[in-house]
């Protein structure tokens, strides 16, 4: 079997507006589409970050909380790739989402952050060392 590229990443949000403002209006995802889905008392909406569809938020009745610290089983968290992670963390707590301090992965040397969206999700942000 050859995979070529993931696909997208479903993400269960209690409250959908709260869920899409973060998405949206702080990490740059658009919106692709967003759907009720009736019979199933559920929100469906599809993101894209630069273009590519990536994300989908969905909400459902009485789902349960997700176990995040200390680590569950399970997904971990969503990792997305930046430039500069100085200026990403001025941005993200300019809008009031509070990040843990910089780490440098001791392996890569990168330097990474991890802060949570709003139900709880490990959030992690890369910068890429870049090797001559």
């Amino acid at each position: 079997m050859k995979l070529n590229n993931v696909n997208h990443i479903a993400v269960i949000a209690s409250d959908i507006e709260r869920s899409i403002a973060f998405y949206v209006d702080v990490l740059g995802f658009t919106i692709i589409r967003k759907v009720y889905r009736e019979e199933r008392d559920s929100w469906k909406v599809d993101l894209a970050l630069n273009g590519d569809y990536l994300i989908e938020l969905f909400t459902f009745p009485d789902a349960p909380q997700r176990p995040s610290y200390p680590e569950a089983l399970g997904l971990r968290h969503l990792a997305f790739t930046v430039t500069d992670i100085e200026a990403c963390i001025s941005e993200l707590r300019s809008k009031g989402v509070e990040t843990e301090y910089i780490r440098i992965d001791s392996f890569t040397g990168c330097k990474c952050v991890f802060f949570a969206d709003p139900d709880g999700l490990p959030v992690e942000l890369v910068e890429i060392k870049k090797y001559d």
